[in-house]
């Protein structure tokens, strides 16, 4: 099997999910609980907490943990907008964001406030100076994606929270860092980022877990009620042996990044390079994208007839984002696109586990499907 559609997410480690199963054996009791069981299991959660804020580059205090990236983001959104609703009515967004964050904006959008997107560029690039200048006395929010699902496009966000805040230092800066963390490098704590979503499934832990973190005196109104979990951020028993798993992903990814980036460089570098002598073919993604993310399109051919033509030679790759369920790339749109080349796109995204057989595999389907599938003109 050549499993190239790492975006969507990733096979869980095996350490990763021995540690878990280790956890949910041994360590049952809930975090809240008083007697020595419990204390034992808050004790995995601290350390888990610490481990994950390493990976963060914050404290563990700042660290919050959720049930996916999704959920961190509309904590985020909703609870920052709410929370400046008295003297606010505005909210910038990048306009190829994922639907965890554009579903909430439009909502937001319906019950009137007033929302500017900010679109790409043909080559799928947003400057920070773009979202910035618009910013208001008025503006709550600003929230942009590090690095796209869909094209691996790069948006510096240290740069675009120190724009935002000279601009209107009460204004929220959220970045969905679902895409990016442990990736590319970054220290949050030296950042005027005031939230920042992740979730495991994305770093080779499981489904189901994700984390937040939130800057000290950071103000938001959470949207949920509960039994005070958390702080009271994200309310309910906490998922212990998920948490565990993702601190120990966290702690195997950031020890590993450098060997792991040239190991994924050198797999987009060698698809790049064949699929820019391939007639008929058309890159996507920026030159400087995040090399974890290579977009094309196969010109003539639509994306669900390939990806399912590489399926028969056990190739695995997507036509955009997994949340979006085949629907056609908003973000390709965004760039401003024809439509012949939306409808032909295909996402390739690498992880650790990625080989340069895979990347050959993929280029003979390719090869063979371009050569004997039906064009659409």
């Amino acid at each position: 099997m050549h499993y190239l559609d790492n975006a969507a997410t990733t096979k869980v480690d095996l350490q990763v999910a021995d540690h878990i199963r280790k956890v949910m054996e041994q360590s049952f009791a809930n975090p809240s609980s008083l007697y020595k069981p419990g204390l034992d299991s808050e004790l995995i959660l601290r350390q888990s907490r610490a481990k994950v804020a390493s990976a963060m580059g914050c404290t563990p205090a700042e660290v919050y943990f959720t049930g996916c990236g999704t959920e961190s983001n509309n904590i985020a959104i909703l609870g920052a907008v709410e929370a400046r609703k008295e003297w606010a009515d505005h909210i910038i967004c990048t306009g190829y964001e994922h639907p965890s964050v554009q579903q909430p904006i439009e909502k937001l959008q319906q019950q009137g406030w007033k929302v500017t997107l900010v679109t790409p560029n043909e080559q799928g690039v947003i400057q920070p100076e773009q979202l910035a200048d618009l910013v208001t006395s008025k503006t709550a929010l600003v929230t942009a994606m590090q690095v796209n699902n869909e094209t691996g496009a790069i948006l510096d966000v240290q740069k675009l929270s120190k724009l935002v805040k000279e601009k209107n230092a009460r204004t929220f800066v959220h970045v969905d860092g679902v895409q990016g963390w442990l990736r590319l490098p970054i220290k949050l704590s030296a950042t005027q980022i005031d939230s920042y979503a992740v979730s495991g499934h994305k770093i080779h832990a499981p489904k189901g877990i994700g984390a937040l973190y939130l800057k000290k005196n950071s103000n938001i109104i959470p949207p949920f009620l509960g039994g005070g979990q958390e702080k009271g951020i994200r309310p309910g028993t906490e998922n212990l042996p998920y948490i565990a798993g993702l601190a120990m992903a966290a702690e195997m990814m950031q020890k590993n990044m450098p060997q792991r980036k040239k190991q994924i460089a050198h797999c987009n570098e060698l698809l790049r390079s064949q699929l820019e002598n391939m007639d008929g073919i058309v890159l996507n993604s920026p030159q400087d994208a995040a090399p974890e993310v290579l977009n094309f399109s196969v010109m003539g051919i639509r994306s669900e007839t390939m990806l399912h033509f590489l399926e028969q030679k056990e190739v695995y790759v997507s036509s955009g984002s997994a949340c979006s369920k085949g629907a056609a790339s908003h973000t390709l749109a965004a760039m401003g696109l024809p439509s012949q080349r939306i409808d032909s796109a295909l996402r390739v995204s690498f992880s650790k586990d990625s080989t340069q057989e895979d990347v050959q595999a993929l280029l003979e389907g390719l090869a063979e499907g371009m050569a004997s599938l039906a064009r659409v003109k």
